[in-house]
């Protein structure tokens, strides 16, 4: 008896969800004409723009990202609080809005990631090398100054344009290794005067400001994403992908820089979308999944008891916190 297998075209099928739901897959002509049109990468010079080059700015992400929208560095304050600085890429200044490539963006909103490819919201030569802050390149961005103080709490921000350099390519498995103890300071780590310190520096205000939101009610959830593995075309299995300690320090900063933004254009009368988490759904069930483990939470809805709660069964059990948190978000 013979059977037949028949193969997925996974890319097929991807594209054909994007087109489903509104989205766009590919590059329409005026976009790709308007990009032969760009001469480089944006040099504005004005007085409004800091010249920030000098600060050791470095990138931390995915081994094999190139689209680089996120530098980091931090400076240490005399009452032992910390200046904390994330530089956004600034691609407004090559994009300009109402054009072919700005419209495109508007549709999608965002690159849009699937298990068989990537749907970039912008054209490869702009998200890789024009607006991208890629190592040694000097770009213009958006930068979000914060003062967080000692207790994690974020004292006061400003928003701003800048010219930045970034001065290592960090990868998060590589900086998260050497945090834990596990491997030695990656090489370009320790050839930048400074680097390590800067690093050390991000990781503890970012674990203060962590224990500050989970202390206001946020949700310490860990649900691991599957990554597809890839041999000549096929799929041949898959690779458990857990969040490590630098990934939860960019996050950290980001959803700290995203507060600042939203306040900083809230002060100067610009309209803002809001997400609103309200209470937990389906406490009932909560609560019978916390029994189970020998924990009463409050009848009404408490995200402060459900995050204690999370807290003390990833401590208790961290192997199978994953599928607890998998339990509780859906």
């Amino acid at each position: 008896m013979t059977t037949t297998t028949i193969p997925l075209d996974l890319r097929a099928i991807a594209r054909q969800a994007m087109i489903d739901r509104g989205l766009v897959p590919d590059f329409p002509p005026a976009v790709i004409q308007q990009l032969q049109q760009i001469p480089g990468a944006a040099h504005e010079v004005e007085p409004s723009i800091c010249d920030l080059r000098q600060l050791v700015w470095c990138s931390i992400d995915n081994d094999s990202s190139k689209d680089l929208d996120q530098l980091t560095v931090a400076e240490r304050l005399p009452d032992g609080g910390v200046k904390v600085l994330v530089a956004i890429a600034d691609v407004d200044a090559v994009v300009k809005q109402a054009t072919p490539i700005d419209s495109h963006a508007a549709i999608n909103t965002t690159s849009v990631y699937t298990t068989a490819e990537i749907f970039p919201m912008l054209p490869e030569r702009l998200s890789t090398d024009l607006t991208s802050l890629g190592e040694a390149n000097e770009r213009l961005a958006v930068v979000v100054e914060m003062i967080v103080a000692a207790d994690g709490t974020v004292q006061e921000s400003t928003v701003y344009r800048a010219l930045v350099k970034n001065q290592a390519k960090l990868t998060y498995h590589e900086v998260a290794a050497w945090l834990d103890g596990k491997t030695p300071p990656p090489p370009k780590v320790t050839k930048i005067t400074g680097l390590a310190e800067q690093l050390q520096m991000q990781d503890q205000i970012s674990q203060v400001m962590r224990r500050l939101r989970y202390q206001h009610g946020a949700l310490d959830l860990d649900v691991r994403q599957a990554e597809v593995v890839y041999s000549d075309g096929h799929v041949v299995g898959l690779r458990d992908e857990t969040q490590n300690r630098v990934q939860r320090m960019i996050e950290d900063f980001m959803i700290a820089a995203n507060g600042a933004s939203s306040q900083f254009l809230e002060a100067h009368g610009c309209p803002t979308l809001l997400r609103i988490v309200r209470s937990p759904e389906r406490w009932d069930r909560i609560r019978e999944i916390a029994k189970g483990f020998n924990e009463q939470l409050p009848d009404l809805p408490n995200s402060e008891a459900l995050a204690a709660f999370l807290d003390r069964r990833r401590q208790a059990d961290p192997a199978r916190f994953p599928d607890l948190s998998l339990t509780i978000s859906n």
